[in-house]
């Protein structure tokens, strides 16, 4: 037996197309379509017919094995055998979270692939896989963003099923598991809510836009509240980070947010596991993260796009676009202190004030997620060239540290850890020629307008890019790339062993730079980060007698000089605990 429903508050007629035949369904309260057949369970195709057009998949499909314009499939959460039911989850404060895309991680881009590689991410000791965006688009590649089947899982990663065996091997290894969401837009190939009801309102830069509040948007809201719920619940993530949500078009008194918080918090307490919602925003609104109870909308976190413009900027010398702005230690310093640089200050990107300050005395550094690269930051770029590509090692090295070592929560992206030499470029692999076309002149033409020579933007579609942007998995034991990945094992490790370094409170943090010497100190409590970003070596105040050195970049031997200061090598750092400390 199963059950089928779907919501068409706008037709006068809807047909259920099954193996079996058509079978009419009957219309009932709120615009929802129900029938019910005895015959059909696990694995049967099925549309559904609009007003006698030809059938369409389920907008609530769980299972897409033929692409996202084939028909649905019924799936059963049910059949599954987890592993793992002692599964109590992970909090979020203290962790750190690794990024990756699975369609690149391995040369495989499987979910099964993926498990092999998940020793290396415990004895790197991250605590959250975060995983971008798994549900179904057209096309075997693609980054995720261009999703239309929002609870299907792309079929070619290894469908459903693959997901959750994913999902069952991290927790066996005490990885939580993140999931990148999208609900701000649809992909262009396969996008049928249109045709069912009022699901679109407008268009973004990427797709038409959700109908969050408009006629008939309560529908339209419980669908993503309903997905959301369905990762979290049936496919047992541990959180959910919601892509561009700056991009939700929402005047309702009550935000899609924050109904979404009071969702995933309820189903938290069922469940008796924490469950995290992480935000990605271009808003600088501390109010995202601010508990309800105090008028804010109550996310668990937040991407601190200010925090990554402030250490590439500072590391690459780089000015260009959104970086005009960052680049200055002090920028750096006071980002480092107060969260945001842009903090209802002038962002001359953008051309007027932007963004709101946070309040260090109350918010807790651990929910803003700070990062060296994502995929954005790489994928972004015209080449997708990573900053391993333009930094000595030396740098790299300082770079890791100021994150890891910060009050914040750090978050690498796949391969960072050992200076991957591959880039993440962006590509997709849409069938119809026209879109495919569209897509490849439309992204060399984004970047020509920003002074970039379109000649160095790679093709989209073409499957060598996919190749390029796949992680090498012999780099790790490589000389160079095997001193960096020990470099990022040692500083976890210190979070681990030393409270200092997890400790949240920003009003406890001190920051100390000298822009011409290019030097930066952080103060953690009795602790010292003490990082040299320039060529020459030089002695750097540490604010306290120097005692024990627990870690400095491998093959460098920072000597403790007479009063607070530390001689330093070229590009490197040390973290030393120092006596007699002020601030």
């Amino acid at each position: 037996m199963a059950d089928f429903a779907v919501w068409a508050p706008q037709r006068q007629t809807v047909t259920l197309y099954t193996e079996d035949g058509r079978h009419p369904m009957r219309r009932t309260e709120g615009g929802w379509w129900r029938a019910s057949l005895p015959e059909a369970g696990h694995g049967t195709a099925y549309g559904f017919g609009l007003d006698g057009e030809p059938p369409l998949p389920d907008p609530r499909s769980r299972w897409q094995p033929d692409g996202v314009h084939g028909l649905s499939r019924v799936y059963d959460h049910g059949r599954f055998d987890w592993r793992t039911e002692g599964w109590t989850g992970r909090p979020l404060p203290g962790g750190v979270v690794y990024e990756l895309h699975i369609g690149t991680f391995t040369s495989a881009g499987t979910f099964d692939a993926a498990v092999e590689r998940l020793d290396h991410l415990v004895e790197l000791g991250v605590d959250f896989v975060e995983v971008l965006p798994v549900n179904s688009f057209d096309g075997p590649a693609g980054w995720g963003y261009d999703g239309v089947a929002w609870s299907a899982v792309q079929e070619g990663y290894g469908g459903p099923d693959g997901f959750k065996r994913f999902v069952d091997a991290c927790h066996g290894r005490g990885l939580a598991v993140l999931l990148d969401v999208v609900y701000n837009h649809l992909g262009p190939s396969g996008a049928y809510l249109d045709r069912f009801g009022p699901y679109f309102a407008g268009s973004t830069v990427w797709g038409p836009s959700v109908n969050l509040d408009g006629t008939d948007s309560d529908e339209v809201r419980r669908l993503i509240v309903d997905n959301a719920l369905g990762w979290l619940r049936d496919f047992r993530v541990d959180g959910l980070r919601l892509d561009a949500v700056h991009a939700l078009r929402d005047q309702r008194a009550v935000p899609l947010l924050e109904e979404l918080s009071v969702a995933v918090d309820g189903l938290a307490a069922h469940l008796g596991r924490p469950l995290t919602l992480i935000a990605e925003s271009d808003l600088n609104d501390p109010r995202l993260v601010t508990p309800r109870e105090a008028g804010g909308y109550g996310l668990h976190a937040q991407w601190d796009d200010d925090l990554h413009h402030c250490l590439h900027a500072a590391l690459t010398g780089e000015r260009q676009g959104y970086y005009a702005d960052f680049g200055s230690l002090r920028a750096l310093a006071d980002t480092l202190r107060g969260v945001f640089f842009h903090a209802d200050t002038r962002s001359s990107f953008r051309g007027r004030d932007h963004g709101r300050a946070v309040d260090v005395h109350r918010v807790p550094g651990h929910r803003f997620l700070i990062y060296l690269q994502n995929h954005d930051q790489i994928g972004n770029r015209a080449a997708g060239d990573r900053i391993s590509e333009s930094l000595s090692r030396g740098l790299l090295a300082c770079g890791a540290a100021l994150m890891l070592c910060a009050p914040y929560t750090p978050m690498l992206f796949m391969g960072e850890e050992w200076g991957a030499s591959t880039p993440w470029q962006f590509f997709a692999s849409f069938p119809d020629p026209v879109l495919a076309d569209a897509v490849r002149t439309g992204r060399r033409a984004e970047f020509g307008a920003h002074g970039w020579d379109e000649a160095d933007v790679p093709d989209p579609l073409d499957p060598a890019t996919v190749t390029r942007s796949t992680l090498d998995w012999s780099e790790p034991t490589r000389s160079g790339h095997r001193e960096l990945l020990d470099v990022y094992r040692r500083l976890i490790a210190l979070r681990r062993t030393h409270p200092e370094l997890t400790d949240p409170r920003l009003d406890r943090l001190g920051v100390d730079v000298d822009e011409e010497r290019r030097w930066i100190v952080l103060r953690r409590g009795g602790l010292r980060l003490v990082c040299n970003l320039s060529d020459s070596a030089q002695a750097v105040p540490t604010g306290g007698t120097v005692g024990d050195v627990l870690f400095a970049v491998p093959g460098l031997e920072p000597r403790p000089k007479a009063g607070a200061e530390l001689d330093l090598g070229p590009e490197s750092f040390a973290l030393v605990r120092v006596g007699g400390h002020s601030g």
